[in-house]
């Protein structure tokens, strides 16, 4: 009796397992595991109880490491896994299909660009999937996988082989920078970072324009292709070049005709169903002198919905007014079900870099919480025009500070450094979010980098709960008259800030994050957090410092767990846990979605600058949790070239293992 029960509960179990997964999303087929942006899986074997049992289950090397420009290629890739497939791109645009069992190489294509140019960026974020419902089975790029990259290029493989899609574009690639304005640069500023979005036949990307050069910088159009040949078949272009255009006439036309960028940068999100594409836009050009786009700019730093057929738009929200602050819509909106009042709306959330979540009906764009528009700082910059007020949603509430800074303020550890910042924070201009860029300088906190930066919002339909990265510490910024912009770059006084011409513009400017001498923060601490929303309500449930200072400071010193900066984003699974790295140490971390506790941390070889992903294999029954690790050159990271996957239980460890 006693086996008879044991082979009964056994066969129950592992019936119980079997249909929990067979109805699971067991691929992450997506960037942000679907077109919708969500960041979510329903997998759940990983769970509170066992998530502390994870091990590393194989590690792979892309092979990135050495090669390239000086500051290195960010391998920010969130990998996707399509048909048996884990598919990456490293920074440089080389893509790779990995056997997600064992992290074998299957196969790997290598754009080849120019590795010795200056990229304007030099970020990588991923590929996107297309299966052809018209081809048969045996048919050369039914499945296909696309990638654009630093030199323009969107290009298509076969998902298979990894070999050039022929009937697509060129030989199986097309150049975005064509009839775009290219301008004549030492650097390449035009440039993909991250991955299209398709919807039916339409391939929709946006691109990433080097921020600050002119005035009249390159089109940021968003296009729509056809999947199969490369044609472009509609574009949109953020700019209302158009005196057909209702938004026309609140620019000059003079400005209008002559203003560039506005461009999405940041992974584009489609709602499949209702044909429709969600496009975050940045600022026009430059970021922080708006005297030659007089008015509100239409429709830049707005979140638009497109019909994804045609590219016509059907509605859009600004959500920053005439920006001068480099506060781009730098996250992917994510498209959520959202529960208010006892109805399901059809929802999309923006976060944004003022860290302030927005929600909208994303059939009609009317706001779900309401917006309201607060008077903010005015300019005294000659020629400078600012929107007197900037919206602000009623819920959820800021998840940064917003200011102003004072000498009150500064912070030092121990107190060192602590009287510096105070004397650099007093000859700066601070009254607190949206004071603007001045000749005396200004202390922007939010800084240019956010609030929430493209790591975007992970969001969990069950529990309604949005959990983001937000990042919390100010930058400077001053304008230069354009006479003494060479004088005051060449004085050697501000050795450590980034210059830029501004051309076109009376003005010039310099800037950087707001540092002690120590390389740390000139106000308290936590600089990074993860902080969860009951998005049903509006409310912050909970709010914890993320990251310590183990990879950045000397070991003699305590490892202070203060809340630190960096890149990448969180994803929820449904076991209830928030995985995320993503910071300045070099960890993958597992918390409570309940309570904000950490219950894990996995040691990384690299710094984890992305955002990770998770998938199920039926023919071993493991679920994994894959991350790149590649670090970043900005952040003082430390640089590598990994992939790195965790399981439960005891697994192989190739390589390093941590």
């Amino acid at each position: 009796m006693k086996k008879f029960f044991f082979i009964l509960m056994f066969f129950l179990t592992g019936f119980a397992i079997h249909t929990s997964f067979s109805n699971a999303q067991t691929e992450w087929s997506h960037y942000g595991g679907s077109q919708k942006g969500l960041q979510y899986s329903p997998l759940d074997q990983v769970t509170k109880d066992n998530v502390k049992n994870l091990e590393v289950a194989w590690i792979y090397q892309t092979g990135e490491m050495g090669k390239g420009t000086p500051r290195g290629f960010s391998f920010q890739a969130n990998p996707i896994l399509v048909e048996g497939r884990l598919y990456i791109s490293t920074g440089s645009g080389i893509v790779i299909a990995l056997d997600p069992a064992t992290g074998g190489e299957i196969w790997r294509y290598d754009p080849e660009i120019e590795r010795d140019r200056n990229y304007a960026e030099l970020a990588n974020r991923g590929v996107s999937s297309w299966i052809d419902p018209l081809a048969d089975a045996s048919s050369v790029c039914r499945h296909r996988i696309f990638v654009g990259i630093l030199d323009s290029r969107m290009i298509a493989l076969d998902g298979e082989s990894g070999a050039l899609c022929a009937d697509f574009g060129k030989g199986g690639h097309i150049y975005l920078n064509r009839d775009v304005r290219l301008q004549e640069s030492e650097w390449v500023v035009y440039t993909i970072t991250s991955p299209p979005v398709i919807v039916g036949d339409i391939l929709i990307s946006g691109s990433a324009i080097g921020d600050n050069v002119a005035v009249d910088q390159e089109l940021g159009v968003v296009r729509g292709f056809d999947v199969r040949t490369g044609v472009e078949i509609w574009r949109w272009d953020p700019i209302p070049r158009s005196p057909d255009d209702p938004a026309y006439d609140t620019w000059l036309p003079e400005q209008v005709a002559l203003t560039g960028a506005a461009n999405a940068w940041p992974p584009l999100a489609a709602d499949v169903e209702r044909g429709l594409v969600f496009v975050p836009t940045g600022s026009p050009s430059p970021d922080f002198y708006g005297g030659e786009r007089i008015g509100d700019a239409l429709y830049g730093n707005s979140l638009v919905a497109l019909d994804a057929a045609t590219g016509k738009m059907v509605w859009y929200q600004q959500l920053i007014h005439h920006d001068v602050w480099d506060y781009d819509l730098a996250s992917q909106p994510t498209l959520v079900e959202l529960e208010r009042d006892g109805k399901m709306i059809p929802a999309v959330l923006q976060a944004t870099k003022t860290g302030l979540i927005f929600t909208f009906n994303r059939e009609t764009g009317e706001p779900i919480f309401e917006i309201e528009e607060r008077p903010v700082p005015q300019s005294g910059v000659p020629g400078e025009q600012l929107s007197p007020t900037q919206p602000f949603p009623v819920a959820p509430p800021p998840l940064v500070r917003h200011g102003p800074v004072t000498p009150d303020d500064a912070w030092g550890p121990m107190w060192i450094g602590e009287s510096a910042c105070a004397d650099l924070i007093e000859g700066y201009r601070s009254e607190g979010i949206f004071t603007p860029p001045s000749l005396e300088g200004t202390i922007l906190l939010p800084s240019y980098a956010g609030g929430i930066n493209w790591g975007g919002i992970a969001f969990d339909p069950e529990s309604q709960i949005a959990v983001v990265k937000p990042l919390d510490f100010p930058a400077l910024v001053a304008l230069i008259v354009r006479e003494d912009l060479l004088a005051v770059y060449e004085s050697g006084e501000f050795a450590n800030f980034d210059f830029s011409r501004m051309t076109g513009t009376p003005y010039g400017m310099r800037r950087r994050l707001l540092m002690s001498s120590l390389d740390i923060p000139c106000i308290a601490p936590p600089w990074g957090t993860l902080a969860a929303v009951d998005m049903s309500e509006g409310k912050i449930l909970w709010q914890v410092p993320l990251g310590t200072i183990e990879d950045g400071a000397p070991a003699i010193v305590p490892n202070l767990e203060l809340g630190m900066m960096g890149l990448g984003g969180p994803i929820i699974t449904g076991g209830g846990l928030i995985f995320v790295a993503g910071v300045v140490d070099n960890y993958l971390r597992a918390f409570d979605l309940g309570t904000g506790k950490e219950l894990w941390k996995g040691r990384l070889p690299a710094g984890g600058q992305a955002t990770p992903m998770t998938y199920f294999l039926e023919e071993n029954g493991k679920q994994y949790i894959v991350i790149s690790a590649g670090g970043h050159h900005a952040l003082g990271t430390t640089r590598g070239d990994y992939v790195i996957a965790y399981t439960l239980g005891k697994a192989r460890k190739k390589g390093w293992g941590g």
